[in-house]
């Protein structure tokens, strides 16, 4: 088995992004603190906080998954999912821009869905396509 096929190197970034979005809030309280004050407070009281945990470990999960190889597309699916959420509950008010015109805007959860999008479909949309 060759890990290091196909898109590995993209494979590698995204599940470097996942975890650094996901491993520091375990040993902050950022997890819970999303969960508690943000995702409580927006109606998903009492389970703000599994939600939230059901989440960052749903990073991880995909993360590992990319790495390895294995699952990508399920693990691609569920992100691209949260991604969307993410943006519907969060991003989307801020507008575009991640920094620069404006602050925490969708467009660095926009990449990633479509970076997520080309692992699967890695030959794109089109059925019959030569080249």
């Amino acid at each position: 088995m060759n890990l290091f096929k196909n898109n590995f190197i993209l494979r590698f970034a995204v599940a470097v992004i996942l975890l650094a979005h996901s491993i520091p809030g375990m040993f902050d309280g950022g997890i819970n603190n999303f969960g508690k004050y943000y995702l409580n407070e927006t109606g998903f009281s009492p389970i703000g906080v599994p939600i939230a945990w059901a989440i960052k470990l749903s990073h991880i999960a995909a993360a590992i998954c990319l790495l390895i190889g294995h699952f990508i597309k399920p693990a691609s699916m569920i992100t691209i999912l949260v991604l969307i959420m993410g943006i519907i509950m969060v991003h989307f008010k801020e507008g575009w821009y991640v920094v620069g015109g404006g602050r925490n805007g969708i467009e660095f959860n926009f990449l990633l869905i479509f970076v997520l999008l080309s692992f699967i479909f890695p030959n794109g949309f089109a059925k019959n396509v030569t080249a």
